[in-house]
């Protein structure tokens, strides 16, 4: 495949695709409710789920009015944010309930499942990533996405996309301003999360489901698949290959995940993108940290963070953009604002993509074997799959 021409075709494309959405007429995709706020059930009481619901519960055009867990603590938590909120110990309650939206915010490995259910419940769907922890569970999501509800949002946690500064940068990469795009660089050079303690002994790998790989897909899945979707977004292609390494060389104290892998992924035929993650500093052993993404074109370099956007031309002194909030306050407005308006998007299509090339680089990790898209989704054509 000439990489250089069809990427940018293609690019163009996805991006036309990603800054847009379908449109339809607002009673249409939220009944006769479009001046009225959304209804949110929140699947999954966790730190996350809550901290998500919060900035939902912020936005004045929706409210958290049912909630559930399977622990009886973390409904407990949920309570007292969400007073009068309906409980439940079972997803398919909220499910069947006659909230608008719902927020899966559960362990990884039950994404694809929760989504699913989501889809045929008719729901709007705000589903924190990845879409699945292996290639069964992100095939799941793509079938369920191909009979989604075209009046329903899906909209999926990988904020990046949905973040202006990001969505400004993009623009940037894409517009020919800089020339053509040359080699990527990304990493997540940072902390994991703490570990949890004081609960029953049979309930230790969910309570901790992050650092087991059944249940997470590991930390290239889990967490490192935020820099490889910015990759998938930035450069329109989905990577022909990838090979790497991984170890354990500082966590002992539990799970069976790595704390460092290095990757190479190529898209196209010419152009690659170097990845690098580890965990060391989850106790602040080495004192660094870097989670970015740098894009290196022929007449300037562009790297990207949720805290910083960086330009560097030839000759002319670095222009940065501080971003001074959570990107994930534009991501769950967006999707607030689509599913009340009829502003349409299947994010989980493209977020099920991401997650197979995470599960891509996992897998050639531990396999010690290089993969390649047609690995993890056979029936797919490049680029763009």
């Amino acid at each position: 495949m000439n990489e250089s021409g069809s990427r940018r075709g293609f690019v163009k494309a996805a991006g036309a695709a990603t800054a847009s959405f379908m449109i339809m007429k607002p009673q249409t995709a939220f009944g006769s409710q479009a001046n009225s706020a959304l209804s949110v059930g929140l699947i999954g009481s966790g730190g996350r789920g809550l901290y998500v619901s919060g900035i939902f519960a912020a936005n004045e055009f929706a409210k958290v009015t049912e909630i559930c867990d399977i622990y009886p603590d973390r409904l407990a938590a949920g309570r007292q944010k969400y007073s009068g909120a309906k409980e439940h110990g079972d997803y398919r309650s909220v499910l069947n309930s006659k909230v608008d939206a719902v927020l899966i915010a559960t362990p990884a490995f039950l994404h694809a499942q929760h989504l699913e259910a989501a889809i045929e419940a008719k729901k709007h769907i705000y589903c924190e990533k990845p879409m699945g922890v292996n290639v069964a569970d992100c095939h799941k999501v793509l079938k369920a996405c191909a009979k989604a509800d075209p009046t329903k949002r899906i909209s999926v946690g990988f904020q990046q996309r949905y973040g202006k500064d990001y969505q400004k940068a993009w623009k940037l990469v894409n517009s020919g301003e800089l020339g053509k795009l040359l080699a990527v660089r990304g990493s997540w050079i940072g902390g994991g999360p703490p570990i949890k303690s004081g609960h029953a002994p049979e309930e230790e790998k969910i309570r901790n489901w992050f650092f087991y790989r059944d249940l997470s897909g590991d930390i290239v899945v889990e967490q490192d698949c935020h820099n490889i979707d910015v990759v998938n977004w930035f450069t329109g292609l989905y990577p022909a290959k990838v090979h790497g390494y991984g170890s354990r060389m500082t966590r002992r104290e539990i799970g069976d995940i790595l704390d460092n892998v290095a990757l190479q992924y190529q898209y196209g035929s010419d152009l690659v993108f170097s990845y690098q993650a580890t965990q060391f500093n989850r106790k602040n052993i080495n004192g660094w940290d870097d989670i970015s993404e740098t894009f290196m074109c022929e007449k300037g370099t562009v790297q990207t963070s949720r805290s910083m956007i960086r330009v560097f031309r030839p000759g002319q002194p670095v222009q940065e953009t501080p971003v001074k909030y959570d990107i994930t306050e534009d991501a769950v407005n967006q999707f607030i604002d689509g599913a009340r308006t009829g502003k349409i998007e299947n994010g989980a299509i493209w977020g099920a993509k991401s997650s197979l090339t995470a599960v891509m680089g996992r897998d050639a990790v531990y396999t010690g074997r290089e993969y390649s898209w047609y690995d993890v989704l056979p029936e797919s054509t490049l680029p763009g799959a």
